[in-house]
């Protein structure tokens, strides 16, 4: 047969007659703006710009425009409208670890061998026992920004009502609490998993993670024998006190000089005779104490309630982004297997794990590095729609939700964060009934 040349088997498109079929074939809303084509060295590209937040790309060879075998389309969304909520583990699965177990050896070997032939370097802090003076300010911060946040909150829900089921740990921001029946607690089968609910404090929005208060960070591990015998406070707050924070009811050792160390698990404190008298710290601050419930006065406008809800939400992000910080510098730990946070380089050897054949551990916890969910949990609730109608159970795949703290906010007048807007669903429309929910592919 003859040769022919590329240009003869196949005109080049238009943008009138080609490019209606393909919007056709990609699944675009007709009220989407029309295409933007601009050629390029052997191909057709076709920009299409929506909504604030997507965008679609086409970049289609120009002699397989139109055969349906090619896999021509592909969609690119920078900033995602919708994400899937997070993952619940079930009771019999482990936690996965941050970094798996595989990279974690390929990275330490890799420090061994560019060690090798080279003298050893001192630890640096906190390893070596000082503080990391950068991260002092940052504690401080962090410490005052919970003590609000949870002052914050107790105000708000005298105005934002948060109901709380009798029988299980799960909550809703509302006056009415959501339909959907998922109940695991005592007698559910006789209420086929409806909730019971009721009213709830603050500490159900903001969960308190407890962990051991240690006086020496780089002491020995806290025996099970003594299990009882040191304090449990919150873990935000150890984390804070460890990275800086003074506090006079649960003192802790400071050294000023690095530790000596004399084997691997082994160490010797450095002689401090001869330095001279510590001045007073630079980087201490003011701290907030938490009120009282007598003294907690909610707001009396709206306006006071939005501006405090702002002020709150301003708080949980200071929490969040501060301990994320402080947990890039200290080390904190949490059970694969359980919620058990332990603030320091090792985790304790008390066997109080009850968790999924904790039998076979003697009870003992498997630790290893903690997220910051494990030392801040979110808490995520159902999202309520801005139309203030109440969520239907046949409903359910269409609406969103966002940690409480933040939805308890968003009740009380703030502006939604746009980091929270993807699981939030806000640009799903909730269907009128269920023939029309019916309907959706």
């Amino acid at each position: 047969m003859p040769s022919m040349s590329s240009s003869s088997l196949l005109p080049p498109p238009t943008c009138s007659s080609r490019l209606p079929p393909l919007l056709t074939f990609v699944g675009l809303r007709r009220s989407a703006p029309l295409f933007q084509v601009r050629e390029r060295a052997g191909a057709v590209v076709g920009v299409a710009n929506g909504k604030p937040g997507y965008s679609l790309r086409l970049g289609v060879p120009a002699l397989t425009v139109f055969r349906s075998h090619q896999r021509a389309a592909v969609i690119r969304n920078e900033h995602a409208q919708n994400a899937d909520f997070p993952r619940n583990y079930s009771k019999r699965e482990k936690k996965p670890f941050p970094i798996p177990v595989l990279e974690l050896r390929r990275r330490a070997k890799e420090r061994m061998k560019a060690a090798q032939g080279k003298p050893k370097r001192p630890l640096p802090p906190p390893k070596n026992g000082m503080l990391v003076r950068r991260l002092i300010p940052v504690a401080y911060k962090v410490y005052n920004a919970r003590i609000l946040l949870i002052n914050n909150l107790r105000k708000l829900m005298k105005v934002v009502p948060v109901k709380g089921c009798k029988y299980c740990s799960e909550i809703h921001v509302g006056s009415v609490g959501h339909p959907f029946r998922t109940c695991r607690g005592m007698s559910s089968d006789q209420r086929r998993g409806e909730h019971d609910w009721g009213s709830t404090l603050a500490e159900a929005v903001f969960l308190p993670v407890e962990a051991y208060h240690l006086e020496d960070r780089l002491g020995k591990r806290i025996p099970h024998d003594q299990r009882f015998a040191v304090p449990r406070i919150p873990a935000l707050v150890e984390l804070c006190i460890q990275a800086g924070v003074d506090l006079p009811e649960y003192p802790t050792k400071r050294r000023r000089k690095p530790i000596i160390k004399i084997g691997r698990t082994e160490f010797v404190d450095a002689d401090e005779d001869d330095l001279p008298e510590p001045e007073p710290d630079r980087f201490k601050q003011a701290l907030l104490e938490e009120l009282r419930f007598d003294e907690i006065i909610a707001p009396s406008s709206p306006e006071e309630t939005a501006a405090l809800a702002e002020e709150t939400l301003e708080a949980w992000e200071t929490v969040r982004d501060g301990a994320l910080k402080l947990m890039k510098g200290y080390a904190v730990r949490v059970c694969g297997y359980c919620p058990e946070v332990h603030v320091g380089p090792t985790g304790h050897k008390a066997r109080n794990c009850g968790a999924f054949k904790h039998q076979q551990r003697n009870g003992q916890h498997g630790w290893q590095a903690a997220v910051l969910d494990d030392l801040i949990p979110p808490r995520y609730v159902w999202h309520m729609p801005e139309s203030g109608e109440e969520l239907q159970r046949e409903l359910k795949t269409f609406y969103g939700q966002a940690p409480a703290v933040v939805e308890l906010c968003i009740q009380g007048g703030a502006k939604v964060p746009e980091k929270y807007k993807a699981t939030m669903r806000l640009d799903i429309g909730i269907p009128s009934s269920l023939k029309e929910a019916e309907m959706v592919i």
